[in-house]
């Protein structure tokens, strides 16, 4: 019996898509964020877009009848409401940008997904789960670069939880065990990093050298 035969999901997830989220962290949105001058719009396009695939995502999580997925999925992994809220407050103060096309495009892959193999839907939500988990080491700085004040406009940068995520990668482990199943939520992992990339591409527009995407 081999390594890849005994391994659990969550360390298969977090290893085959280290050079995906390595990449994200040298994109000009990721750059200009570090250094405080990543534009205002920039920032609010990326809550547009995530808007747009975690209302989709969310959705079809809710409603999909696959018992593992049921089993993995929870009502505390909710993001679409803190979205909204920091939308709103961007909205009050006139900045109110149209979600990248990027993010429609991820949409459809959601919804293709889940009328064909629903459990490569927790390969999305890994991602996008485990994107929270960088959104907190990032919270200082959105914080800073647009002075926001009282957790206004950062409910969604503010939303990650370590101990939330260690209980989401253990119901994960524990319901997708198979290999061949493990290597499809795998290559789902992979397809929405992808599709996470050129949303960051297309918010990094004018504001330095887009990095590579893993090949």
């Amino acid at each position: 019996m081999t390594d890849m035969d005994t391994d659990t999901l969550s360390r298969r997830l977090r290893n085959g898509t280290r050079t995906w989220h390595e990449a994200l962290e040298t994109t000009g949105f990721a750059t200009a964020m570090l250094t405080g001058t990543l534009p205002l719009d920039r920032y609010v396009g990326q809550l547009a877009a995530y808007h747009v695939v975690l209302k989709t995502l969310e959705a079809e999580l809710a409603h999909t009848t696959c018992p593992s997925v049921g089993s993995v999925w929870s009502p505390d992994l909710v993001k679409l409401p803190l979205v909204e809220h920091d939308l709103r407050h961007f909205a009050a103060q006139g900045a109110s940008p149209e979600p990248c096309p990027a993010a429609e495009e991820f949409a459809d892959e959601i919804r293709r997904t889940a009328a064909t193999e629903p459990r490569e839907l927790l390969g999305f939500l890994y991602v996008l789960e485990g994107s929270t988990l960088g959104a907190l080491f990032l919270l200082r700085y959105v914080t800073e670069a647009y002075r926001l004040t009282d957790g206004n406009g950062v409910s969604y940068y503010g939303s990650g939880d370590r101990t939330r995520w260690a209980a989401f990668a253990e119901r994960l482990d524990r319901a997708l065990g198979e290999p061949d199943v493990q290597e499809r939520v795998l290559a789902a992992a992979e397809r929405a990093y992808h599709h996470v990339a050129v949303i960051s591409r297309e918010l990094s527009a004018g504001l330095g050298s887009p990095a590579r995407a893993p090949v």
